[in-house]
């Protein structure tokens, strides 16, 4: 690196502080816990600082500023992952398909990630990232792809899943500052929805097949078909070549 160029900021790209009195792990958690239950417009250096009983000055220390927070709490979450090791090629689509289910899950677990994810800076260079990607590209490896290929297929999965989760989150975040849960809330809406559809006889039949079921399950149904459709046109793929 030439004298005069800047390095490239990022908490991946600075050494880490050794035998602080406030650890990088206890910062995260805590920020991990904080987004959890207030969102992510909730996240400050000094309201962090203040729930670990510390300065934000302390924080600074670990970490420059919010945006590598982000990137370590962006991290941390990704660490509760379950993507399968690579073993009998012909189970490459389950493996695949549970680790998709695990994707999804965490991010419903922790709405707020879903809004950070484009901008948490050289997040592919997180232990976490970096151990789930390296794991699901065994896994399309195994099945039979080159690896150029094998990224590219987790490419596609991997959108697929962060497309529809950011979705739910966004919506289930919308229902819960309603203070009600899903069914208490479609019930609720209904009576205007059927209003709304009656003009529109497909959008008017879709929504009477889904009055009485559980919304989380037509959800996950949902999630599902898109999920299956993706890893026929994979399986597809690897039958042509």
């Amino acid at each position: 690196m030439a004298a005069d160029e800047k390095p490239i900021a990022s908490v991946w790209t600075r050494p880490r502080k050794q035998r602080e009195q406030l650890s990088r792990e206890q910062i995260v958690s805590e920020a991990v816990l904080l987004l959890d239950a207030e969102g992510i417009e909730a996240l400050s250096m000094r309201k962090l600082g203040t729930r670990l009983g510390a300065g934000a000055t302390s924080l600074y220390r670990h970490v420059a500023n919010k945006d590598e927070l982000i990137e370590l709490v962006a991290d941390e979450v990704y660490g509760e992952l379950e993507v399968p090791d690579a073993g009998d090629p012909a189970g490459w689509r389950a493996a695949t398909a549970g680790s998709a289910h695990s994707l999804r899950s965490m991010a419903l677990r922790h709405p707020w990630v879903a809004s950070v994810l484009g901008q948490v800076g050289l997040a592919y260079l997180g232990p976490n990232v970096m151990r789930m990607s390296d794991r699901m590209l065994a896994l399309f490896e195994s099945a039979g792809f080159a690896l150029d290929e094998a990224d590219q297929a987790m490419s596609a999965v991997i959108a697929y899943v962060v497309g529809v989760a950011t979705s739910e989150a966004a919506y289930l975040s919308m229902i819960a500052r309603s203070g009600k849960d899903e069914r208490e809330w479609m019930e609720g809406l209904s009576s205007t929805v059927e209003q709304a559809v009656r003009e529109y006889p497909r959008l008017k039949d879709g929504h009477a097949s889904h009055v009485g079921k559980d919304p989380a399950k037509v959800r996950e149904e949902n999630f599902v078909y898109g999920l299956d459709r993706v890893l026929d046109g994979l399986e597809a793929r690897l039958s042509a070549s």
